[in-house]
């Protein structure tokens, strides 16, 4: 697994041997950031249920300043520093090794003590797990961790229909690719007009 874009390109990401963890294919990553790439620098980002993390890395070879990576799993945490260590990246980012709603809540109350909301918060729980997009949705949609017109992206099969509103969160655009598809959020009342848009 490599690095696709950015100041990191081409760098290699180590995984979980097994199957502890499902990354994200490279081609629905590059999908991902094609999309993400014109609000990309400077952003905030959260790389939810992170697993290798490759998600947050790529969003920092890419010109984020800061990435939040929340991975509950103790070997999968302890991954994703490797694989910081081994870019040389020791700024701008922090591992959370706690329950994804756990860390959002802990997000939200360094909101609350003025630190800047979040442009991006991207979330892959496992796909069998359909009470965790449920949760996380309805606390982004409620708990005012996005910044405006912030955007919440899940990742999910293609046949598991998400919610289209959650709290103060709409979809306003779905990318099938597969057997995977990525759901895009905004908070309403932050939408810069876009519509329900879906490509295969």
């Amino acid at each position: 697994m490599r690095v696709i874009a950015g100041i990191y390109r081409s760098r290699i990401l180590k995984s979980l041997k097994g199957l502890a963890l499902r990354p994200t294919s490279d081609r629905l990553r590059e999908t991902l950031f094609n999309v993400l790439a014109p609000n990309l620098p400077g952003a905030r980002f959260v790389d939810l249920f992170a697993g290798t993390g490759a998600i947050g890395i790529e969003a920092l070879s890419r010109g984020a300043a800061e990435v939040v990576f929340i991975e509950n799993h103790a070997p999968a945490a302890t991954l994703i520093r490797r694989n910081l260590e081994s870019l040389g990246i020791n700024t701008g980012v922090t591992v959370l090794a706690v329950d994804a709603l756990r860390g959002l809540a802990m997000l939200a109350a360094r909101k609350n003590s003025g630190v800047p909301a979040f442009d991006h918060v991207f979330l892959d729980p496992p796909y069998a797990a359909a009470e965790d997009y449920s949760r996380v949705l309805e606390f982004l949609g409620t708990a005012d961790l996005l910044a405006p017109g912030g955007i919440a992206i899940a990742e999910h099969r293609r046949n598991f229909d998400l919610c289209e509103e959650a709290g103060a969160l709409r979809r306003f655009r779905v990318l099938r690719q597969g057997d995977t598809a990525l759901s895009f959020y905004r908070r309403r009342g932050d939408d810069a007009g876009g519509e329900n848009n879906s490509a295969e």
